[in-house]
């Protein structure tokens, strides 16, 4: 009966652990090319803005994972900034908040029937955050 007790007790904990990985958005091994094949050199600027806000949602650029977004107040309007997949930034400990006023480089896109940026570079004080390489490729890692 002993045994029997540990068996279910064992099982039920690594259904528990499964759970609340999938809960999290837990994704093993390295981040595809897939959103370094949105990434445009070609179409790369530089913009300076405030952040209005910043926002977790699910994006192609973080291949369907949750997505870390700033939407970034600039001279020309509101411009919605791809940062990474909101998981890789919390493990690396980036954040930002609504206000703090930074320089971004990247490229231009039209995602989600809005147009963006897919954040290459971020420079917030005197702190330069580089999430992808100059083709787009994913630096960063969880």
């Amino acid at each position: 009966m002993k045994t029997f007790s540990l068996f279910i007790g064992m099982f039920l904990a690594v259904v528990v652990i499964a759970v609340l990985l999938l809960v999290f958005g837990v994704k093993f091994g390295r981040p595809s090319a897939a959103s370094a094949a949105v990434y445009n050199p070609a179409t790369e600027v530089m913009m300076t803005g405030t952040i209005q806000e910043v926002q977790d949602f699910t994006c192609p650029v973080s291949e369907r994972e949750v997505g870390r977004h700033l939407q970034l107040q600039t001279a020309d309007g509101l411009v919605q900034v791809h940062l990474l997949p909101s998981r890789i930034l919390r493990s690396q400990r980036v954040e930002f908040k609504a206000g703090e006023r930074v320089e971004v480089i990247g490229s231009k896109t039209r995602l989600l029937g809005q147009d963006g940026l897919i954040a290459r570079e971020v420079v917030l004080g005197t702190h330069t955050f580089t999430f992808r390489d100059q083709k787009g490729t994913v630096l960063m890692q969880q």
